[in-house]
């Protein structure tokens, strides 16, 4: 098994690519949706569970975990692979979106951001030194330099001073990162929907010299379109022989739309937090089970899909335990949705391998990449 960390280009297809991330806890296949452990866990699933559907690599929030329990705390119970039961790749955020969105909580200066836990109150001070130290606690296989995320719209001036503070923040992590052999640190993209600033973001962040790259500061408001318009130009300024990381994306479509444009790797809430409110996703589209449409329906979710909630179990079953408030309802509901997810990714990777995309992302736009089913 590797002791360092690489990334291997594979296939292209126009500008949609394969690639493997090898890291000592295992390869992760890329495109790769990273399901999100915000608090060491993905809610309502189980480790092994997450595993089934998938899914080679998992996301932590550092934001989360230094205010409970606490980076010391997992660090002495062995790091936070052996506390969540994940023996695979992790990556973790650097907190850096979280306390950007403590409107009110938070002081931003140059060293760093001051704020307020919304748990307790309780003060902290979150800067790129700090934010290292404990993604190196936590045990995290690839890290996320800090950075300043500002919601969109915001004019360019706005935008550009919190770009080019990311970029001096971005020296200061890797400083503080240092030499980790095994471990990867990645920095971030920053400049909103202005090709200008996005280019100046990421020449600096070349000539600092990462691990991998993400583009960060979208999907903070910006619309799909204006999104899509920033990743018809953004992957190229990123290197080709590195991972290249949207971060927060998203729903289906997006992550589709994103993958066409060159991205490697992804996460959203999306598919458990769905779950979770009765939300789940299908070839065909979103299925609400709440809704009363589904009372007597005996068929599955998707007959093409492999997990538990479609191999076992009726739209009537789970409408009854959504309505009813039972704790299976989100479990089945989030294992699909996960399984949905990782199911698009292989089938991306296998389009791509076969220089087929523009006919697989046709037949996913028309409903029907994976077969045909009846009407939902």
């Amino acid at each position: 098994m590797t002791t360092r960390f690489s990334f291997e280009l594979g296939a292209v297809d126009g500008a949609a690519r394969t690639g493997v991330i090898r890291t000592p806890r295992g390869e992760v296949r890329t495109p790769a949706f990273m399901p999100v452990g915000t608090a060491g866990t993905v809610k309502a699933m189980l480790p092994e569970s997450v595993r089934a559907t998938g899914a080679d690599i998992l996301l932590g929030n550092t934001y989360h975990l230094m205010l409970r329990p606490t980076a010391e705390r997992i660090d002495r119970l062995g790091g936070l692979h052996r506390f969540m039961n994940w023996e695979r790749p992790i990556l973790t955020d650097s907190g850096g979106f979280q306390v950007m969105s403590l409107a009110g909580l938070r002081k931003l200066t140059e060293e760093g951001v001051r704020f307020s836990s919304h748990i307790d109150g309780s003060k902290h001070l979150l800067t790129p030194e700090r934010s290292m130290e404990i993604q190196r606690l936590l045990g995290s296989d690839i890290v996320m330099c800090f950075d300043e995320c500002p919601a969109l719209p915001a004019d360019d001036a706005e935008v550009a001073r919190a770009m080019r503070l990311s970029m001096r923040w971005a020296v200061r992590s890797k400083e503080a990162f240092g030499d980790r052999p095994g471990h990867a640190l990645f920095g971030i993209m920053q400049g909103g929907v202005t090709r200008e600033l996005r280019e100046e973001s990421a020449s600096a962040l070349k000539e600092i010299g990462f691990d991998g790259y993400a583009v960060g500061g979208l999907a903070v408001g910006e619309g799909q379109e204006a999104m899509f318009g920033v990743l018809d130009y953004a992957p190229g300024f990123l290197p080709e022989d590195k991972p290249r990381y949207l971060m927060g994306v998203g729903k289906p479509d997006d992550i589709v739309g994103a993958v066409k444009r060159g991205i490697d790797m992804m996460d959203c809430v999306l598919p458990s937090r769905s779950g979770r409110t009765g939300q789940a996703f299908t070839r065909h589209g979103v299925v609400n089970i709440k809704n009363a449409r589904h009372a007597d329906d005996p068929r599955p979710l998707d007959e093409a899909c492999g997990c538990p909630a479609c191999r076992g179990y009726s739209r009537a079953y789970l409408h009854h335990v959504f309505r009813a408030g039972e704790m299976i309802s989100g479990m089945l509901l989030t294992w699909h949705n996960l399984q949905y997810y990782q199911d698009l990714m292989a089938g991306m990777r296998e389009a791509i391998a076969a220089g087929r995309f523009d006919a697989w992302e046709a037949a996913f736009h028309a409903g029907r990449a994976e077969g045909d089913i009846p009407p939902l």
